[in-house]
């Protein structure tokens, strides 16, 4: 299913919100129906790309999408930065908003089939891997090892705390743990996830990582995946600019000679380098 081409959505298509669940501080997550069965029924997505939303009255934002290409409720987790999004966050169950897209290239998945796959998260980072975990998960039998490595500054700041749940009492599924600090009630890990990924025994051949978290916990944990051997054309990322119509038009995710909102969101690590000082 997720190499199959659907149509992309380029005007708002109008959503009803369904459910709204409060994530962490500043963060919430917003289920959602499209209001037309025909959309509803033909919306396809890749885990790793990206849609425009509108908030009608106070403008569009970009947010990647967190829910499976399979199975999984069409969800949105957005965390309030700006006018736009504060205003998304006043939202009620039962109002309307926009969605275009489904737009960017994604994440691999054929390519990755039989591979070892090792995720790595930092706070809301956790977000636009969520669908490829969800996706992999579906699949296990097609992969090897599957690993996720999730750290956060407190316990209250872990994402996705149900899917947490879930995901720890998953058979073939790997999952570590950290917080920065110790805290009451703590049992697991502490310490930054880049230390923990070093602690871990990871695989190196026939591997693919995929990382994302803010710039320091990014190139801590690129270096110790560097470190344990993991090629850099096998780590993958995503890449967050402005972007403002999702089709390569408007120019404003432009890094040198890649448009983020069409050749990416996601890089590899090799292709990441090459943009240097540009990011």
């Amino acid at each position: 299913m997720e190499n199959k081409l659907v149509p992309i959505i380029t005007v708002p298509e109008a959503a009803t919100v369904t459910e709204i669940r409060d994530e962490i501080d500043e963060v919430k997550t917003f289920f959602f129906t499209f209001d037309r069965p025909e959309i509803e029924e033909a919306f396809r997505i890749r885990s790793g790309q990206f849609i425009m939303g509108t908030v009608f009255g106070a403008g569009e934002f970009a947010v990647s999408l967190p829910f499976s290409p399979e199975s999984d409720r069409k969800h949105i987790s957005v965390r309030r930065v700006g006018k736009v999004t504060a205003a998304l966050h006043e939202l009620q169950p039962g109002d309307k908003i926009g969605i275009r897209g489904p737009f960017g290239n994604g994440f691999p998945f054929e390519e990755i089939k039989g591979k070892n796959m090792v995720y790595v998260a930092g706070g809301i980072g956790l977000i636009p891997l969520r669908s490829s975990i969800v996706h992999v998960l579906q699949h296990r039998q097609e992969f090897g090892r599957v690993i996720l490595v999730y750290g956060a500054r407190s316990s209250k700041d872990l994402m996705y705390k149900e899917s947490i749940r879930d995901w720890k009492a998953t058979s073939g599924f790997e999952t570590y743990f950290t917080i920065d600090r110790p805290e009451p009630g703590w049992n697991g890990e502490v310490g930054f996830v880049n230390q923990l990924v070093a602690r871990i025994d990871l695989p190196v051949e026939n591997t693919v990582a995929f990382v994302c978290g803010p710039p320091v916990m990014f190139n801590s944990v690129i270096k110790e995946l560097k470190i344990k051997g993991i090629k850099e054309q096998n780590i993958y990322s995503t890449l967050e600019r402005h972007m403002k119509c999702g089709i390569g038009k408007c120019q404003h995710c432009a890094i040198g000679r890649t448009l983020v909102c069409v050749d990416g969101p996601v890089y590899t690590y090799k292709q990441i380098k090459t943009l240097g000082e540009q990011i």
